[in-house]
């Protein structure tokens, strides 16, 4: 599969597993729910994340691999973001696409990695946006 294909795949997989933590936390409102969605699903939020993996080396080789695969095919990018955002969070979003195929239990370990990182920065006022 293409990095794109992946990356489409991997987008809803990881949008459906933070409405689920969302969710979980007991948020009900739904406009609060999409208010929260966005500290962790957002392109730049997405790029500080896989930023965040590959600095603490939580990624293997090949996951790393995957992720080059996703930004070097994600294109010229879209007005509302930084290009090189743009282009982890494309390849973040490969490399959960890729996961969820091949082993969906890493791919949660990814995203709970995820969740920490954007929990953790939003009580020190950092890593979202």
């Amino acid at each position: 599969m293409n990095g794109l294909t992946l990356a489409y795949l991997g987008d809803a997989y990881y949008e459906l597993s933070i409405r689920k933590h969302l969710i979980e936390l007991k948020l009900t409102n739904v406009n609060d729910l999409h208010k929260q969605a966005i500290k962790y699903t957002s392109g730049t939020a997405q790029a500080k994340i896989i930023e965040y993996l590959m600095e603490k080396e939580l990624l293997t080789v090949s996951e790393i691999e995957t992720f080059k695969r996703g930004r070097n095919s994600s294109g010229p990018g879209r007005k509302n973001i930084d290009a090189k955002a743009y282009h982890y969070a494309t390849g973040f979003e490969a490399l959960i696409g890729a996961l969820y195929l091949e082993d969906i239990q890493r791919a949660d370990s990814i995203i709970g990695l995820a969740i920490t990182f954007i929990e953790e920065g939003a009580l020190h006022g950092k890593n979202s946006g």
